[in-house]
């Protein structure tokens, strides 16, 4: 194979121009700990976007489900019912309650909890469904809610790849009873390391301020609405510091503009590898008609593992950085241990044998694309 011109690396975090001067100005505000003016705006900005009942900002996506968690009062032995095909911390974040993952299988189309096979999963134990979103594409979230609503139990939004994506013209983020998001250095919007929890429920906002804030009623007493903040409940220090919100708010204010270049380069490898496609050598992403999505990933599925083997290897000599995704949770060791699969989950095992993710971040151009593409055709045809 030919030598690229330039090294194509998995992701490159991309700087707006305004994280500096914000950072200047959270320094000479004299507040760094949590809630300060920048999180306070970033709040305000979830709310507004995505249409949640409240947003708290969190020190990572993980940190803001191990919030859901407490909020569902998850205890040992309740079941959360998940897709295998999903980063550890949405097992991890119930598990530490005590809970117990019980995986389902995935569609083969969007690669989501596949809604068809969930309601066979429920038992009297069960407590609630997450529905990750697969490379910022959504869940079938009418049906899950409809199940979930029938069976009295809570649905979770693992949206940490889905910030700018909808569903039937609503953000994800807003259907579920929570969300998490996050602001890791590979997302859209990002902050190094960071997150957020969305709350939809009115009832739980009072609830979910005073986990977050250690247990205490802190928040309450800020506002003025009692005398002095007591420890009140369970909780724990998940605030991230007003350092990492200056930063977050500049990459907020380009959130639309950032949104609209991933979405040319997601099209750009979209458009380029349909004749290989349509020659069966390797299927696109499918996003449903009633979806909307973040071009957070571009992947490919290969024919299978050892040609996904090939590929990858291809790919790392020409200084690509393409990589594989998640090893299914109900085959790794603690997933083993700690839950349990409905049913035989063949196709989570196989889609996740076959799938690579190749490069996407914001100073791509059009050159890289055609490079990565090029070793990835010769890399399949040979």
């Amino acid at each position: 194979m030919r030598q690229l011109q330039k090294p194509v690396p998995f992701n490159k975090p991309f700087v707006t121009g305004n994280e500096i001067e914000y950072l200047r100005q959270a320094i000479e505000n004299a507040h760094l700990s949590g809630d300060g003016p920048f999180t306070k705006r970033i709040h305000k900005w979830l709310e507004y976007r995505i249409g949640a009942q409240a947003a708290l900002l969190t020190h990572s996506c993980t940190a803001a489900l191990e919030m859901c968690a407490l909020l569902l009062n998850i205890q040992p032995g309740d079941e959360v019912i998940m897709p295998s095909y999903t980063f550890v911390s949405t097992a991890n974040a119930f598990v530490l309650r005590g809970g117990v993952p019980v995986f389902v299988d995935i569609r083969p189309d969007t690669m989501n909890l596949d809604e068809r096979l969930v309601e066979a999963a429920i038992t009297s134990k069960t407590r609630a469904i997450v529905a990750v979103h697969y490379a910022g594409v959504g869940c079938e979230m009418d049906a899950l809610l409809a199940i979930a609503g029938a069976h009295g139990l809570a649905v979770v939004e693992d949206a940490a790849q889905a910030l700018g994506s909808t569903y039937k013209g609503r953000h994800l983020g807003s259907l579920g009873s929570f969300a998490a998001l996050s602001f890791h250095e590979t997302k859209n919007v990002i902050s190094g390391e960071g997150g957020a929890l969305l709350v939809n429920d009115p009832t739980l906002v009072e609830r979910a301020e005073i986990i977050r804030e250690k247990g205490t009623n802190r928040s309450n007493f800020l506002r003025g609405a009692v005398n002095k903040y007591r420890w009140v409940d369970v909780g724990s220090s998940y605030l991230p510091s007003e350092i990492i919100a200056a930063f977050l708010w500049a990459q907020i204010e380009q959130a639309d503009h950032l949104l609209v270049r991933r979405l040319s380069l997601w099209q750009a490898y979209h458009e380029r590898l349909k004749s290989l496609e349509d020659a069966g050598i390797l299927r696109r992403p499918i996003i449903p008609q009633h979806a909307t999505h973040n071009a957070h990933l571009y992947y490919v599925l290969v024919n299978d593992a050892e040609r996904r083997t090939r590929v990858l290897r291809d790919l790392k000599a020409q200084g690509i950085g393409g990589l594989f995704h998640y090893v299914p949770l109900h085959s790794a060791p603690a997933g083993l241990r700690f839950g349990r699969a409905h049913g035989t989950l063949a196709r989570t095992d196989d889609l996740s044998g076959r799938l690579v993710r190749l490069p996407m971040f914001y100073e791509m151009d059009t050159n890289d694309i055609e490079h990565v593409c090029s070793v990835l055709e010769r890399s399949l045809k040979d």
